[in-house]
C-alpha cells in the first residue's frame, strides 16, 4: 500500500504496481478463501471476478478524479474540494474505520499463520498478532516509511509462492472437487464477492503517492488495470487450485490457515514454510503500509479541523504519532478479540460503501468513462445491500 521513504527519486511503473498489488494481496487471500467458498461454493472464483470488476471500476474512477485534480488525495479530499464538507468528514471517519479493520485482519492472519507453523499454546497466535502491530507501530513512530525496493521484493516473493501453489493445485484439477454439500445459487456468488471485498482494498492509497510518480498523469491513468488485474488473476487461480490440494470442505474448516495446509499437502514441510513466509511478509508489509498512509490521512483531516488537533501533531521523528496510535490501538484490540469472518465482513462493508461513493462522485463530476463509473457505483451499492442483508440474516 501507499507511502514511500522520503529522499528517494520518483517512483516508476514497477514500484507503483508493487505498492498497489502489495496492498491488495496484503493478507486477504491468505485468510478469506474459506469465507468466500463457504458462501459461493464451486463458484468462488466467479465471486473474485465480480469483486475484481467492481474494484476495476473504482480504480478507474479514482484515477480519473486524481488526474482531473492533478494533486494527491482520495475520497476525503475529493469530497471536500467539491464543497461536500459534511460528507467528506463522514467519509474520513468511515475510511479510517476500514483501515483499523483491515489492519486487524492482517494482524490476525499473521498470528494465525506464524502460530500454526510454530505450534504451541492457544495464546500464541493472538500474541503474535499483537507483536506484529506493535512492531509496525514502533517503526512508524520512528518516522520510517515504505521503501519501494523492499516492497517490490516482497510482492515478487509472495506472488511467486502463490503462483507455485496455484500451479501445483491446477495440475490436479477436477471440477468435482469444488463442490460443497449445500451448493449455493447466484445470490451466494454475490454474497461471496461482497463478503471478501476487502481483499481488493489497497489500490486506493496510490492516490496519496500521486505526486511521487514518474509522469504521474499517464502512470495513474494506466496502472489500475494492471494492478487490479494482477490481484484478481492470482485470487481466481488460488480459489480454483487450493481445493484440489486439500478438498473444499477442508478449506472451509481450516479457515485462516487454509493456504498453509494446502502448501503442506503439496510439498510437505517446505510447502508449509513457504506459504507461511509469504503470508507473514504480506501481512507485516500491509500493516506497515496501512499505518503509514492512514495516519497521514488522519493528520490531513485533523489539519482541516475534522479531527481533534492532537492528531495533526508530529513527534520529533516527523511521524504523526497520535494518528498512528489512532489506527494501531483499536486494530490491536480487534486482532486479539475479533473473529476473522466478522472482521472481514465489516471491512468489506466499509470499503463497498466508500468505493460506491467514489464511483458515484466520478460519475457526478463527469470524469472518467461513465459506462464504467456508473456500473461501478451500482455494483458497489448492490453488493453492499446484499452483504448487509446477509449479515442481518434476511437472505
Amino acid at each position: 500500500m501507499g507511502g514511500r521513504t522520503s529522499g528517494q527519486g520518483k517512483i516508476g511503473f514497477a514500484a507503483v504496481w508493487a505498492i498497489a498489488v502489495g496492498g491488495m494481496v496484503g493478507g486477504g487471500i491468505f485468510s478469506t478463501l474459506g469465507v468466500v467458498i463457504s458462501h459461493a461454493g464451486k463458484w468462488a472464483a466467479v465471486s473474485f471476478v465480480i469483486g475484481g470488476l467492481i474494484a476495476y471500476a473504482t480504480g478507474h474512477s479514482l484515477a480519473a478524479l486524481t488526474v482531473d485534480k492533478d494533486e494527491p488525495g482520495g475520497i476525503y479530499s475529493f469530497l471536500r474540494d467539491t464543497g461536500r464538507k459534511r460528507i467528506a468528514r463522514t467519509s474520513a471517519w468511515v475510511l479510517l474505520t476500514g483501515y483499523v479493520l483491515t489492519s486487524a485482519v492482517y494482524a490476525f492472519t499473521f498470528g494465525a499463520y506464524v502460530g500454526n507453523v510454530l505450534g504451541g499454546p492457544a495464546w500464541l497466535p493472538p500474541a503474535m498478532a499483537s507483536g506484529a502491530i506493535l512492531a509496525m507501530t514502533v517503526l512508524n513512530l520512528r518516522g520510517a516509511g515504505q521503501a519501494t525496493g523492499v516492497e517490490i521484493g516482497i510482492v515478487v516473493v509472495k506472488l511467486l509462492i502463490l503462483a507455485g501453489l496455484a500451479g501445483l493445485g491446477l495440475s490436479q484439477f477436477e471440477a468435482a472437487k469444488l463442490e460443497i454439500s449445500a451448493q449455493p445459487g447466484l445470490l451466494g456468488i454475490v454474497i461471496g464477492a461482497a463478503s471478501v471485498f476487502m481483499a481488493y482494498e489497497g489500490f486506493e492509497l496510490l492516490a496519496y503517492d500521486y505526486e511521487e510518480m514518474e509522469d504521474r498523469k499517464a502512470l495513474m491513468g494506466r496502472i489500475m488495470p494492471w494492478a487490479i488485474g494482477s490481484a484478481a488473476l492470482i485470487y481466481v487461480l488460488v480459489a480454483l487450485a487450493v481445493p484440489m490440494l486439500t478438498g473444499t470442505k477442508t478449506v472451509i474448516e481450516d479457515g485462516e490457515i487454509a493456504l498453509a495446509n494446502a502448501g503442506q499437502a503439496a510439498l510437505g514441510t517446505p510447502g508449509l514454510i513457504a506459504v507461511t513466509l509469504a503470508a507473514a511478509l504480506s501481512t507485516v508489509s500491509a500493516i506497515n503500509a496501512t499505518l503509514f498512509s492512514s495516519a497521514r490521512l488522519a493528520k490531513e483531516v485533523a489539519q482541516d479541523g475534522d479531527l481533534p488537533d492532537r492528531f495533526a501533531a508530529s513527534n520529533s521523528q516527523g511521524a504523526p504519532s497520535a494518528a498512528v496510535l489512532l489506527i494501531a490501538v483499536p486494530a490491536l484490540v480487534l486482532a486479539v478479540i475479533g473473529g476473522l469472518s466478522g472482521l472481514v465482513s465489516a471491512a468489506s462493508l466499509v470499503f463497498l460503501t466508500v468505493f460506491g461513493v467514489l464511483n458515484l462522485l466520478a460519475w457526478r463530476e463527469g470524469v472518467g468513462k461513465r459506462w464504467i463509473t456508473l456500473p461501478g457505483a451500482l455494483g458497489s451499492f448492490a453488493a453492499l445491500g446484499v452483504l448487509a442483508l446477509d449479515l442481518a440474516g434476511l437472505v
